[in-house]
């Protein structure tokens, strides 16, 4: 059967990416700045989303024993990575390459305001994984963050835009945070330093390690369970039989269930094609991997 070239029909991934901080994305801002208003929409019950206070969980979480990232090789899709892009009258360029990247400045972190909240890139903010937010380093990209006052050092993976605080130069979850040791002040001093991905393996590869490891299980805790409903969104499509026909060839490729589904957008049909569900954030990295070298052009993750 000849492969459909995905990327000649409407890509509905890239409508996050171009909305990029709206609906579609968090925008965290440091837990003591949280209040001052943002760029958020929606509510928290009654209470506009934007006049919300961040915390941490209501009562306390012991995370200092949470497992540490595998940093591994991510393919960098398009959804986060607009740029430049504006926020709050100011531009950012988003990085083409993080080699060489350190910095130093004031960390902040966010909390129950996101928890569960698309990040930048479509994915869904965990508070208790070891993520964070940057303004300029694409997405995905893994980073080392060392707390210079008592030199604790953490990797964290990069999934989301922020913190749009002057002084602020990266944004970390509770758990990063925690493993910090600056959960209680709120901000800290730090350096940050991208891991450069030619020095880092391919998430397949690690994947299949995992995998022997664990005698051909992924274990709990290579990576942070991903919510139930994680897809791989390949294309969508104006013909129902073009997408049928790409669902049987990724089926055919890749071994996962695939499905279509129908959305209505402007007037007119579309017809989504999705991988999964997926469970876990290292299988989803090798999936995106694998599509991306078979020239299906680039999945966007999307939670519904």
């Amino acid at each position: 059967m000849k492969k459909i070239a995905v990327g000649k029909f409407t890509r509905l991934g890239a409508a996050c990416a171009l909305t990029l901080l709206s609906a579609c994305s968090t925008v965290p801002l440091s837990t003591k700045d949280k209040s001052e208003g943002g760029t958020d929409t929606g509510t928290a019950g009654n209470v506009p989303f934007d006049q919300v206070r961040d915390s941490g969980p209501a009562a306390p979480v012991d995370m200092l024993a949470a497992p540490e990232v595998t940093p591994v090789r991510e393919p960098i899709g398009v959804a986060g990575n607009k740029s430049p892009y504006v926020v709050n009258g100011v531009k950012y360029q988003v990085l083409k390459g993080v080699k060489g990247y350190r910095e130093r400045g004031k960390a902040s972190w966010y909390g129950t305001k996101f928890h569960g909240r698309k990040t930048a890139n479509g994915e869904v903010y965990n508070m208790y994984a070891l993520s964070a937010a940057h303004k300029t380093l694409p997405l995905p990209s893994y980073a080392k963050v060392t707390n210079l006052d008592n030199g604790r050092s953490i990797i964290v993976r990069i999934n989301d835009r922020g913190p749009f605080v002057p002084g602020r130069i990266i944004d970390l979850s509770y758990t990063a945070a925690q493993k910090l040791g600056y959960i209680d002040r709120g901000v800290a001093r730090v350096e940050v330093e991208a891991l450069d991905p030619a020095s880092l393996p391919s998430a397949t590869e690690m994947l299949a390690k995992e995998k022997a490891a664990a005698g051909n299980g992924l274990p709990e805790d290579a990576s942070f369970k991903l919510p139930e409903n994680t897809y791989l969104q390949v294309g969508a499509y104006g013909s129902a039989s073009q997408a049928e026909e790409v669902r049987g060839q990724l089926a055919a490729a890749f071994g996962y269930p695939v499905s279509v589904s129908p959305v209505k957008r402007d007037g007119k049909m579309l017809y989504r094609v999705r991988i999964g569900p997926i469970a876990q954030q290292r299988a989803l990295a090798a999936l995106r991997e694998s599509v991306e070298q078979q020239d299906y052009g680039q999945p966007q993750v999307v939670v519904d």
